[in-house]
This record gives C-alpha cells, sequence and structure tokens, in this order.
C-alpha cells in the first residue's frame, strides 16, 4: 500500500533539474516507503550531491587557501637550501603543528555552539560566543609563545641537530605573531560559517594567499631577507586575514543582529564553555599531532636533513590533500546534522553513502597525479637532487596515504555530525599512537626501510582508524540518532537565552 501512496511523489520526473528542487522530506518518504530502482539511483545521487556541494564548495576554498599560506611559505624556504627548509618544516610540523592542533581544535567547538544558537533563534548570543572564545584562544596564545620562543633547544632536546633546531628556531619565532593572529581569526571563521555566511570567506582568503605570494617573492628573492622574513611575511599575511574578515563581521548587514558588539558577558560562563572543546579538541589533536609527529621522528633517522626534507615535502602535499577532504568533511558533518535534525534518518544515511562514495572518486584522481608528477611536485620545492630522489621513493607511499586519507576526514565529519567525538577519541589514541606508532618507530629504526618505515607506521594506523569509523558508520541506527536530535533541540528550545550559551 505504501508504494501505491507514495508513486507518485516523483512520478513523472524526468530531468534532474525538477528533482533537486525537492525538500529532504519527500526523498525521506520516498526512500522510506518506495523500493528504489536503478533508475532512480543517479538522480537521487545528483539531488544530495547538489547540496552537498553547494555547503562544501567555498569551505573547501577557505581551507586550502589558508593552508597554502604556510605551503607557498615553505616552498620559497626550500629554494634557500636543504638546512632552511629542514628548519623551516620543523618547526613548522614540531611548533606551528602543535599549536594548530590546539587551536582548531577548540574552535570546533564555537562552530558546534553559535550553530546550534543559530538554529534556536538565539542571535545575539553567537556574538558572545564568538568574543568567549577568542579570550579563550588569546590566553592559550600566551602560553604556547613561550614555545615558541625557546623552540630551539625544545627541538634538541626532542632529538634534532643543532644546526636544523637553530634554523627552525629562527622561523619559529619570526611565526609569533601569527599565533595571535589565528587565535582572533579561527573563532570569527566559524562564528561566520555557523551562520551558512561562506563565499565572503573563500574571497578573502583567495585574495590574501595571491597577496602573500608575491611579497614573499620579494622577500625572499629581491629583499633577501631568508628564513625570518619568510615567516614574518606569513605572520603578517595572517594578519591581513584577521583585520578584513572583522570589517566584514563589523560591517555586514548579515550580522547586525549575531554581531551585538564587546561585552563584559564573554567572560560569564568560560569554563563550561571551555570543558565543551575538550573531547573535539583532544580528537582533532590526535590526528593533526599523528602526522606531525612522523615527521619528527624522521629527523632523528640517519641522514636527517634529506629525511626531514623528504618527508616534509610529501607531508605537505598530503596536507593539502587534507583540507580539501576537511572542507568536504564540514559538508558532510552539516548535511547528517540538519538531516538528523530533521528527522530524515533514510537521508541521513544516503547522505553518509554519498558523501563518501564523492571522497572515493576524488582520492583516486589525487593518488593519480600524485604518480603521475611525482619528480615534478618535489621539484617545486628543492632542486637538490638527493631530495628529490628520496621523494620519488615515496610517491607510492604518499598515494596510498592520499586514498586513505580521502576517506577518513568525511567519516570523521559523520561522526563530528552525529556527536561521537568522544567515541572517535578513543579509536585514534588507540590506532594512531599504541599501533601506528610504534610499528612506525620499529620499521624506520630496526629495518634498512627508514623514512619508508614511519611511513608504513602511519598508513597502518590510518587504515585501522578508517576500518573502525567504516564499522561504527555501517552500525549506526539512524533512526535511534534521529531520537537523540529531537532530545536535543527540545531541550535547547526550552532553555533561555543565557542558559543556551552556558549549558549548551
Amino acid at each position: 500500500m505504501g508504494s501505491v501512496e507514495y508513486e507518485p511523489l516523483l512520478l513523472g520526473l524526468n530531468s534532474q533539474a525538477r528533482i533537486s528542487e525537492l525538500p529532504s522530506s519527500a526523498v525521506e518518504e520516498f526512500l522510506v516507503h518506495q523500493k528504489v530502482t536503478p533508475r532512480w539511483w543517479p538522480r537521487l545521487v545528483g539531488w544530495e550531491s547538489r547540496l552537498l556541494w553547494i555547503l562544501s564548495g567555498s569551505s573547501i576554498v577557505v581551507s586550502i587557501f589558508n593552508y597554502m599560506l604556510s605551503f607557498v611559505t615553505l616552498m620559497f624556504c626550500g629554494h634557500l637550501g636543504a638546512l632552511e627548509l629542514a628548519g623551516a618544516s620543523i618547526a613548522s610540523v614540531g611548533i606551528q603543528g602543535l599549536a594548530y592542533g590546539i587551536m582548531l581544535g577548540m574552535a570546533s567547538a564555537v562552530q558546534t555552539v553559535c550553530g546550534q544558537a543559530y538554529g534556536a533563534n538565539k542571535l545575539s548570543a553567537m556574538g558572545i560566543i564568538c568574543l568567549r572564545a577568542i579570550i579563550l584562544h588569546l590566553g592559550a596564545a600566551v602560553l604556547l609563545t613561550f614555545i615558541y620562543w625557546y623552540s630551539g633547544p625544545i627541538l634538541h632536546a626532542i632529538g634534532q641537530s643543532e644546526s636544523i633546531s637553530e634554523q627552525g628556531q629562527i622561523f619559529a619565532r619570526g611565526l609569533i605573531p601569527q599565533l595571535y593572529a589565528f587565535a582572533i581569526n579561527c573563532p570569527m571563521q566559524r562564528f561566520l560559517q555557523a551562520q551558512n555566511i561562506v563565499n565572503p570567506l573563500a574571497y578573502i582568503a583567495v585574495g590574501v594567499f595571491l597577496f602573500h605570494t608575491l611579497c614573499t617573492y620579494i622577500v625572499v628573492y629581491v629583499l633577501d631577507y631568508g628564513l625570518l622574513g619568510a615567516a614574518l611575511m606569513l605572520s603578517f599575511s595572517w594578519w591581513i586575514l584577521v583585520f578584513i574578515t572583522g570589517a566584514y563581521i563589523l560591517l555586514t548587514p548579515r550580522c547586525k543582529e549575531t554581531w551585538t558588539g564587546f561585552s563584559l558577558k564573554a567572560f560569564q560562563g568560560i569554563w563550561p564553555y571551555f570543558k565543551l572543546t575538550v573531547a573535539s579538541a583532544v580528537m582533532l589533536c590526535l590526528e593533526i599531532w599523528y602526522n606531525q609527529g612522523l615527521v619528527l621522528i624522521s629527523g632523528l633517522l640517519p641522514n636527517p636533513t634529506v629525511s626531514l626534507d623528504s618527508i616534509s615535502i610529501c607531508m605537505n602535499y598530503l596536507n593539502w590533500d587534507m583540507q580539501f577532504m576537511l572542507g568536504l568533511a564540514a559538508a558532510a558533518s552539516v548535511r547528517v546534522s540538519n538531516e538528523l535534525g530533521a528527522g530524515h534518518p533514510m537521508v541521513a544515511k544516503f547522505s553518509v553513502f554519498v558523501v563518501n562514495g564523492t571522497s572515493i572518486l576524488i582520492s583516486i584522481v589525487f593518488s593519480a597525479i600524485v604518480l603521475i608528477f611525482k619528480v615534478g611536485l618535489s621539484e617545486l620545492f628543492t632542486s637538490d637532487e638527493e631530495v628529490i630522489e628520496a621523494v620519488s621513493n615515496l610517491t607510492p607511499l604518499l598515494a596510498i596515504s592520499v586514498f586513505l586519507n580521502g576517506i577518513q576526514p568525511i567519516l570523521s565529519g559523520v561522526a563530528i555530525g552525529s556527536g561521537w567525538q568522544g567515541i572517535v577519541a578513543y579509536v585514534n589514541l588507540f590506532t594512531y599512537y599504541i599501533i601506528g606508532l610504534p610499528i612506525g618507530c620499529v620499521l624506520g629504526f630496526k629495518t634498512s626501510l627508514g623514512v619508508a618505515g614511519i611511513w608504513w607506521g602511519m598508513i597502518i594506523g590510518v587504515l585501522l582508524q578508517t576500518v573502525t569509523l567504516i564499522i561504527l558508520t555501517a552500525r549506526t541506527n539512524w533512526n535511534a540518532e534521529v531520537e537523540k536530535a529531537v532530545d536535543r533541540l527540545k531541550k535547547s528550545a526550552n532553555e533561555e537565552n543565557q542558559n543556551l550559551v552556558d549549558n549548551i
């Protein structure tokens, strides 16, 4: 009876354009009551893909071009010399990466809380949440400044050579202004994204990237300011991002209800908000620090300059791929959480299917590009023949990692949309640090594999984590997830403005 009742829903829709106009509720009814025949799958996939790319397009642009600021800086540092590249890479990974994991993990709470406040129409609370996050981020930046300033002794203490540690300290000290810019920019970006204001962020990111590339070329090649000049230029570009984004928030009519100015209320409820950031921060830090830890370990191998340069170049391309996938993962998180909140378990499940299929296809293309252009990719960073050969030898492993890292962030995005951050944090701890890292160390130092052995450890850890997340996703009861989402929405709807901000 259900099949006959709901068959007219999509009957006669013979074009992709018309099916794209359907609301989620109509597709949910169709998926629940119809036995979907093969002719409908391409149209339904097209419907979901359209929604996915509307959300993810600008987010991917922002993620990639913000990352490309550091990427371009390291490219110019590589042409200063192999030692300079090794120093900049170890500072970028070991020092800047530490701050990046902490700041990004803390900022993930902004999008969660602001997103819920926006959905509950508590618009004035969003500015308070953003201010509160900036205060906490700046507090973290003050503490991290000591690590940046004394990065040379720290890097040397963990086994890096004295020459590499010295170059790393020069680069890290030039990044101290960037640390404070990052502390302000992260919450502001999440504040805008929670309101679906993404396109302006993309325009700003592209514009600052073009400016940064030109100015870094002048600073390094024309003015010959070396490693410190490159680092200070990166810091300056991040402050430009802060000023333009801040000006947009202050001046645009789109934020007139959500940004109500500076308020002392931001200091109220800081501790409950801080506790909210812990699960997401731990989850994200464990992922980011895993890759960066392997780069640090590679600096302990024989011939550390070549080992560091080769794995750092490969890791930069892997990170570039990760930025693309993180933009897609953010869209996946929004799609899943939106459909669960709307009471559409079948559409949420279908969205997971489509986004994972999309990410796999993209990862295959990226892996092929890595294998085809393996020599050309390394020459962008260095002219050292020994480093170029080492990178070429690592590219098959890089291609495998690109493929796996095209799937893993999407599953993490689904986990965030479903509220599984705590579970995934434990999964990351077990698969990365208890299994993957020790295996990488054994293969790297106890066999002839060297840096390739360390990379194999990373691959094993990511593979186990990916398989675990696939099992978790496959075993998910989406109807139960809808019930949880409905309960959360009811609780939020019954709370007063301040209670929402403090206790959400």
